[in-house]
């Protein structure tokens, strides 16, 4: 089994930034992606960027890119959502999942972490 944990959500002022933590437990031995969406209340869940676990490189939505940026630490298991000038639209309860290798879909979850973003 994988366990997720994310952390480091919170109120913050619309311009200002926030980052986010997920660390992954348990049987982590084939990572190939580990990827970050989030669900805004009365709407489904988007995607918001993941990152490859051997090479690193990241892809982002439209929607944040240029101002998310995403990093991890294979040692720790940890993926990390940097995120700045913040808008109130980004306001969501932000998720992290993990990708096996062979799998096309993110099979495991966090528990996510609750973003606000205030005008």
């Amino acid at each position: 089994q994988v366990q997720l944990v994310e952390s480091g959500g919170g109120l913050v002022q619309a311009g200002g930034s926030l980052r986010l933590s997920c660390a992954a437990s348990g049987r982590t031995f084939s990572i190939n992606a580990m990827g970050w969406f989030r669900q805004a209340p009365g709407k489904g869940r988007e995607f918001v960027g993941s990152i490859d676990w051997s090479g690193g490189s990241a892809v982002y939505a439209d929607s944040v890119e240029g101002r998310f940026t995403i990093s991890r630490d294979n040692a720790k298991n940890t993926v990390y959502l940097q995120m700045n000038s913040l808008k109130p639209e980004d306001t969501a309860v932000y998720y992290c999942a993990l990708r096996k290798t062979g799998r096309t879909d993110y099979e495991y979850w966090g528990q996510g972490t609750q973003v606000t973003v205030s005008s």
